[in-house]
């Protein structure tokens, strides 16, 4: 048991050192090629927070556990809602952008959606993750190209020199390394402690893996909040959401075949209900206060409770 512990916890540790080093050499480089702070944060930021619920759904199914790579994106996607909304909005409540609700609200949504329909196929082939990653990709271009029609991208540009450009590569693959090695002990540790406490794979995945993975996205949503960004903070959350179903669920499906475990169907549908449930802040108030945060994290302490009893 203490071996699963340190793996758990050592794994944990340098997946999140590894995320900050990815992001930072991320936005430095998105910089250096004049891409404005709004794109980062929707894109660049929300991928690189993202990058964990990779590494370890791909290494999972790489290593037969493909239940956990599937619980691990459905489990992330409602963490990110729930808890660390929920969690963000009870310290600083959040004001919603408009731009959040024209695009990346509906957006998050359909790629709810989507993936529910492909839990109807029943499981996710290579077919299906080429065309999650296609969907992806028209998206960030659409999102790019028209956030730099409506912004002067070049006034938000911060100068970086050809020093700063190669730290920032070398953090890039320094993070990446951390990522994959995190992913290893985490995982280990994770799926020791199921095998422990007779635990499915998939309610590790749906909980233990979802919360740990979701960690990055947790500690940037509430620095970006106290520094009175919730546009970016919401962004990143609904971003890392969209990147979870196309690029984490696509790149692992494009390397093994996902199929779905049985009665897995409440678990799609908590995801649905908590991305529905910001319709109301979103579209009639404008914003998360304390209250809906509570009533966010009441539904993720719920949730939990009822993965391990249910």
């Amino acid at each position: 048991m203490t071996m699963h512990f340190i793996y758990l916890i050592g794994g944990l540790v340098v997946l999140f050192i590894a995320g900050e080093l990815l992001v930072s050499g991320a936005v430095r480089v998105a910089y250096k090629f004049k891409v404005s702070k709004l794109v980062v944060g929707l894109t660049v930021v929300s991928i690189g927070t993202s990058a964990p619920e990779l590494f370890v759904s791909l290494i999972a199914a790489l290593n037969g556990h493909p239940n956990i790579a599937i619980g691990n994106v459905v489990g992330s996607n409602i963490a990110n809602i729930a808890l660390i909304i929920g969690l963000t909005s009870i310290f600083f409540p959040l004001a919603v952008n408009k731009n959040l609700l024209r695009v990346d609200y509906p957006v998050m949504l359909g790629a709810s959606f989507i993936f529910l329909l492909l839990y109807l196929f029943g499981s996710i082939n290579k077919l299906a993750g080429i065309g999650l990653l296609v969907l992806l990709a028209s998206y960030t271009f659409l999102l790019v190209r028209s956030s730099r029609k409506a912004t002067k991208a070049n006034d938000e540009v911060v100068p970086i020199r050809n020093s700063e450009f190669a730290k920032a590569i070398a953090f890039i693959l320094l993070g990446a390394v951390g990522l994959y090695f995190g992913s290893n002990w985490f995982l280990s540790g994770a799926t020791g402690f199921a095998r422990m406490f007779n635990l499915s794979d998939e309610v590790i995945g749906v909980t233990l893996v979802a919360l740990g993975t979701s960690i990055p996205e947790l500690v940037t949503s509430l620095m970006a909040a106290f520094r009175k960004h919730g546009d970016i903070a919401l962004g990143n959350i609904l971003g890392s959401n969209v990147f979870n179903i196309h690029a984490v669920l696509g790149i692992t499906a494009i390397v093994k075949t996902l199929h779905f475990p049985e009665n897995f169907a409440i678990n799609i549908f908590w995801m649905l209900g908590v991305a529905l449930s910001l319709i109301v802040p979103f579209y009639v108030f404008h914003k998360l206060n304390r209250f809906y945060g509570l009533i966010l994290l009441a539904a993720y302490t719920i949730y939990i409770i009822f993965s391990f009893v249910g």
